[in-house]
């Protein structure tokens, strides 16, 4: 029971890092948030990995709702880049919460 409290946690601090950052990179680009330019670019690779990496799932997940509304994708698709985007944030917020403890010195 503790790994299920220790993984539901991990889940909200991703789903906070990832919200926090993703709508502040929407404020501050004037755009939506997706895996492309303003937001990710090759001649700023260490930023376009930090803003992946906190933003990322929100980014892989409006970029699959656009494809959908498209009709470019179907619902099997859609499905699969809403479970990569929950296990990319479960990441985040481990990696997250290593650190934080790691910081604190525990």
């Amino acid at each position: 029971m503790d790994m299920l409290w220790a993984l539901a946690f991990a889940l909200a601090v991703g789903l906070t890092i990832a919200g926090f950052a993703g709508s502040v990179m929407e404020i501050a680009a004037g755009a939506r948030l997706r895996l492309a330019p303003p937001f990710i670019d090759r001649r700023r690779i260490v930023l376009s990995l930090a803003a992946s990496f906190a933003a990322g799932p929100f980014m892989l997940v409006n970029d699959a709702l656009a494809a959908r509304r498209a009709c470019r994708i179907g619902v099997p698709a859609l499905a699969v880049c809403v479970v990569i985007a929950l296990g990319w944030t479960l990441a985040t917020g481990i990696v997250a919460t290593e650190l934080a403890i790691l910081v604190s010195g525990g």
